[in-house]
C-alpha cells in the first residue's frame, strides 16, 4: 500500500490538468446506471485508460469513464462504471479511484449498484438504501502495510453508511412516493450468479440483497474519512423457491428504468453537501 500515495498524487495531478474544480461529492454509478452523468453541467469526460494507474472497466453496462462537472451547481466527480473482483483486478486497484476522488477534495461518496433481492418483501425495481454490509469477497483492500497518510490502521465500521444520509434518502422516497427500503448488502465475487442453496445461506446470515461490488469502495471511503451513501437497485429477485433465470439484458433494463428514482436521491444528497 505504501506505493499508492505517489500513484494517487500522479492520477490526481492528471485530472486537475483537465478539470480544475474541487469536487464536494464523488459518485460511483453501477450497471446500467450511467445516464445520471448526462445531466452534469460543464462536463469534462476522461476515459479511465487515459488516467494514470486507473484500471479499465470491462463489465456490461459500464462506460468506463470519469465525468467531472456541476450537479445542481455543486462540483462532483462521477465514475461512470466501476471495476469488479471478477474482472481479475486486486481490490486495491478496484478502489484506487476512490482514493483519487478523495484527494481531489470529495468528502462524500455516493455509491450505487444493481443487485439481486433476497428479502421476499422486496420487488424488482425497488431501491434499497444500504444501512450495513457483509463482506464475502474473501479479501479486503486495506490488507497490507498501512499508510497513515491515507487512513488509520484499524478503521471503525460501526456505521460505515452515514445514518443522516440514510434517513434523508428515505425521506426523498416518501416525498416522491416510490419504494425504498433500508437493508443489508452482501458482496460476493461472482461472476456467476448464486445457486439456490447459496441464496438461502445469504438470506439466513442477514442479507437483504446480493451483489458483486460496493463493499471494497466503502471500506476505502471509510478508511479515508468520507461520508457514505449507498443505494442498490433491485434488478431481479433471488428467491430460492421461485427462482427465475436472470439475463444481463433484463438486469440492465430494470436498472435503467429505476434511474429517475435514483437520480432524485442523489440530487438531494448533492444539494445537501453543497
Amino acid at each position: 500500500m505504501l506505493d499508492q500515495y505517489d500513484k494517487i498524487t500522479e492520477a490526481t495531478a492528471f485530472i486537475r490538468q483537465r478539470w480544475n474544480l474541487a469536487p464536494k461529492v464523488s459518485i460511483i454509478l453501477g450497471s446500467g446506471l450511467g445516464g445520471i452523468s448526462g445531466v452534469l453541467a460543464d462536463a469534462v469526460t476522461i476515459p479511465y485508460d487515459e488516467i494514470p494507474h486507473f484500471a479499465r472497466s470491462t463489465a456490461h453496462g459500464h462506460a468506463g469513464q470519469l465525468v467531472c462537472g456541476l450537479l445542481a451547481g455543486v462540483p462532483v466527480v462521477v465514475m461512470e462504471g466501476r471495476m469488479h473482483a471478477y474482472e481479475g483486478y486486486p481490490l486495491q486497484q478496484i478502489t484506487f479511484p476512490v482514493r483519487v476522488m478523495r484527494r481531489l477534495g470529495a468528502e462524500l461518496l455516493v455509491v450505487t449498484n444493481a443487485c439481486g433481492g433476497l428479502n421476499p418483501q422486496y420487488r424488482t425495481g425497488d431501491l434499497m438504501v444500504i444501512e450495513d454490509h457483509i463482506n464475502l469477497l474473501g479479501d479486503n483492500p486495506l490488507i497490507g502495510i498501512n499508510d497513515e497518510r491515507l487512513g488509520p490502521r484499524f478503521p471503525d465500521m460501526s456505521a460505515p453508511y452515514t445514518p443522516t444520509l440514510i434517513d434523508a434518502a428515505l425521506a426523498v422516497a416518501r416525498r416522491d412516493d416510490f419504494t425504498a427500503h433500508r437493508g443489508v448488502y452482501v458482496a460476493v465475487t461472482g461472476p456467476n450468479l448464486e445457486t439456490r442453496a447459496e441464496y438461502r445461506f445469504l438470506r439466513t446470515i442477514g442479507a437483504d440483497v446480493v451483489g458483486m461490488s460496493t463493499v471494497p469502495e466503502v471500506l476505502v471511503a471509510v478508511h479515508s474519512s468520507m461520508q457514505v451513501l449507498g443505494i442498490s437497485v433491485i434488478t431481479d429477485m433471488c428467491l430460492p423457491d421461485a427462482l427465475e433465470v436472470a439475463t444481463v439484458e433484463h438486469i440492465l433494463a430494470v436498472a435503467r428504468s429505476a434511474e429517475p428514482k435514483l437520480r432524485a436521491i442523489i440530487l438531494a444528497a448533492v444539494k445537501a453537501a453543497g
